[in-house]
This record gives structure tokens, sequence and C-alpha cells, in this order.
């Protein structure tokens, strides 16, 4: 069959589209760049759109020319920079139930998540609801699946959540203890959409959830233990101000273009927990999910990774805001460097652009779509600052401080930030 799969190279919708195409399907992804999902899964057709702008019928028309099954696996946590979640998650939606009617597409396959309301508090789990109930009102034949936690090979959102915080060393910080999760394999997911496409199931609504319910702090543990690190000295609770403390921040980074895993809507979505009827549609057990997942040095590397990556990218732009924040304030003390050859005017031009430079650095570092090139920048600029000083203050690479040393570490950073920096 013919199966255009939303979100295609999307945590879940990943799983789906490999799992698709090894079923001997003829898959097509849609996604909003066609450079991720060729890298991802070359030997699908893959169509670049913004789910955001696709809002009317006739957005869908060209799309679902000559397919046979929608499964839509996209989705937003929260608004942010280039995230609009009621249009991703209801706008969409609403016109892509019409248009899949008009299309004579045979089935829609829609990956919401438990607990879903129209009455919910959070704008996620309101549009999830919103569009769920157009795709059963669609007159076309549906399922819906609605998976817990999802646990995957690949690491983004709440796994990738788990997995930073069972890589803090020596102790295992934990908010929400007692909150109940239950837990599927991201493959179970995959497969429980093959067997609706290939049985030509419909009218299902069915959670996607293992059967035993897992406090969040033992949750993190098992994930800290799965990923072999060494059990902690000890457990801290930290209070739910400095959660809802990082959330805020969280949301905040999601308007710079990033889209943490914790933020405000992940940590009431938590808070109330993720559980659902494991009777309709049996899945591993947290344990089997965890066995069956690999665990090696690229898993334990991330995972250090991503939990020190915010903060060496706050100490870079930091170092680059305070530089040239320092330097404009103390332009006399940043003049007085140059040999006496240097007439006044030109370092005082070098002082105040290399500071007006700093801070534009240090600024764009943490403007997501900009980090990357920054960082480059970082370490162009440091170069320059390196080789301009053997020129007109050759004195400073004998200062027993070492200013002109201490540039090396500040391009080790930059490189480690721009080696790091990776958007899904």
């Amino acid at each position: 069959m013919k199966i255009l799969v939303l979100g295609g190279y999307g945590l879940i919708g990943l799983a789906i589209t490999k799992a698709l195409v090894r079923a001997g399907h003829d898959v097509s992804g849609l996604g909003r760049s066609v450079r991720k999902g060729e890298a991802a899964a070359p030997d699908v057709t893959w169509i670049g759109r913004d789910l955001s702008h696709m809002t009317t019928p006739e957005d869908w028309a060209h799309v679902l020319t000559g397919m046979d099954v929608v499964v839509n696996a996209a989705g937003l946590l929260q608004d942010g920079m280039n995230d609009h979640v009621s249009a991703v998650q209801r706008d969409s939606v609403r016109a892509l139930a019409v248009a899949c009617k008009a299309a004579g597409v045979s089935q829609i396959i829609q990956i919401s998540a438990p607990g879903v309301s129209e009455s919910s508090d959070t704008v996620f789990y309101r549009s999830k609801a919103e569009g769920d109930a157009a795709i059963k009102a669609s007159g076309v034949n549906w399922v819906i699946f609605r998976p817990g936690l999802v646990l995957s090979p690949q690491a983004y959102g709440g796994t990738s959540l788990l997995r930073q915080l069972a890589a803090v060393p020596l102790v295992q910080p934990v908010m929400l203890a007692d909150a109940t999760i239950q837990t599927v394999h991201v493959d179970d997911v995959a497969s429980a959409v093959v067997r609706a496409v290939e049985d030509r199931l419909t009218g299902i609504d069915a959670d996607l959830v293992s059967a035993e319910a897992t406090r969040l702090e033992d949750l993190i543990l098992s994930i800290r233990a799965w990923l072999g690190f060494r059990a902690p000295a000890s457990t801290i609770r930290a209070p739910l101000f400095l959660g809802r403390l990082t959330a805020r921040l969280g949301d905040l980074a999601g308007w710079l273009g990033w889209r943490p895993a914790l933020r405000t809507t992940s940590l009431r979505v938590l808070a109330k927990g993720v559980h659902g009827d494991a009777s309709r549609w049996p899945v591993r057990s947290l344990s089997q999910t965890l066995q069956d997942l690999p665990s090696t040095v690229q898993e334990r590397t991330y995972a250090r990774a991503a939990l020190l990556y915010p903060f060496l990218l706050l100490i870079l732009s930091g170092f680059w805001i305070a530089s040239g924040v320092i330097g404009w304030l103390q332009q006399g003390a940043a003049m007085a460097v140059f040999d006496a050859g240097v007439p006044v005017p030109a370092a005082k031009a070098f002082v105040l652009g290399g500071a007006a430079v700093d801070v534009a650095i240090g600024a764009a570092l943490l403007f997501r779509p900009l980090t990357r090139p920054a960082a480059l920048a970082a370490i162009l600029v440091s170069l320059a600052y390196l080789v301009g000083s053997a020129i007109f203050a050759p004195h400073l690479w004998t200062d027993p401080l070492g200013p002109m040393v201490k540039v090396f570490p500040a391009i080790g950073l930059a490189l480690t930030v721009w080696g790091l920096t990776e958007s899904r």
C-alpha cells in the first residue's frame, strides 16, 4: 500500500516509517526538512512541508494524491519560535481529515497520547484531543494509538530528559518522585501501526502502555542502571519550585529556537502521571523494554554530553558577553595594552569594535538558529585576537597571568559547542 507518514523522521515517526518499509509498503514521509528525512531513511520518498502551514483541505490535496493510508506521528510539546502546537495538532489535522475523505484515503492512523481532553489545562493535551475528534468524525476508517512515555534507541524529549538525569554523577536528583509512569518501547508503537494497516483495523482507540506503572524516581534509577552508571550515593528530592523555575527557563529557551524536554507543559504532564489502560493492546514491560534497548558507550556518552551541554553553552556565551562588556566599560585599561606605536584612535576603534563583536557572538550563541555559526565565529575571532596580539601587543604573551594562552581553552570550548550542537 502507499502510505504517508507525517512527522516521518521524528522519534516515533521514524520507527513507524522503517517498520512499514520493512513490511513491504511504499512509504512517503512528510517533515520540515527533506534533507533530514533522506539522512534518516534514504529509501523513503520525502516531502518537505510545515504542518503549521497546512491548515486548509486544499493544502493537502496534492500531498494525498494516490495515498491509501495516512499515519499522523507529528506532534509538538509547546509553542516556541517555529512551533505552533494548535496549528499542528488541531488545525492541520482538521484539514487533513476533510482532505483524506475527498482524496479517497482508506485509513487514518493517529498517534495521540493517553489522557488527552478538550478541557485540559495544557494546549498540548487540548489540541491532541481536538485532533482526535476530527479524525473520528472524518468519515474515513480510523485508528488512534495513545503511547505512554516512549523509550527508544533515539534520545529526544522525555527519553532524553531521563538519560540526562540518570547521568548526574554521585547523587540522583529527582522531582515528582511519586508520579506514576507507564512506558512503551517505540518498536511496539511501530508494530501496532503495521498491524493496523495490514489487518485494515478501524474504530480502535487504544492506549499503548506497559501493564505496570512505575514511580518516576524508580524509573530514573532503572534508566541509570540500564545505562551502566554507578548507583547514586543518595537520592535527592529537589523541591517543585526549582522544577518550575527550570521549566520557565525551558519555556524561554523555546522562544530562542530550542526544544528542551523540561518545560511547563512536560512538568504538568509528569505531575499528573502518564498512564492508561494496558488491557486493550499489550506491549512490553519496562524491564523488557530496557533489556531490548542498546546500552553501550554511545548511550552513556550521549547522556553525559546532553547533561553538560546547556552549561557549556551558557559558559561560552557568558564569557563572550562579559568580555565585550568589560572591554566597553574599561576602555582606558583595554587601550593601554597596545604598544606605544599604535595611534590612540586606532586603539580605541580596536577596543570598541572588539567589544561589539564579543557581545554579538555571545548573544548569537543563545539563539538556536545561529549557535553553530556563532561558535565558528568565536573560533575565528579568537584566532584573529591571537594574531593581532602578536603584532600589536606581543608583551601579552609573556604576561604571568597568561591572557593569550587562555584563549586556547576558549577555542576548545567553542569547538565543543559547535560539535555538539545538532537539531533532530
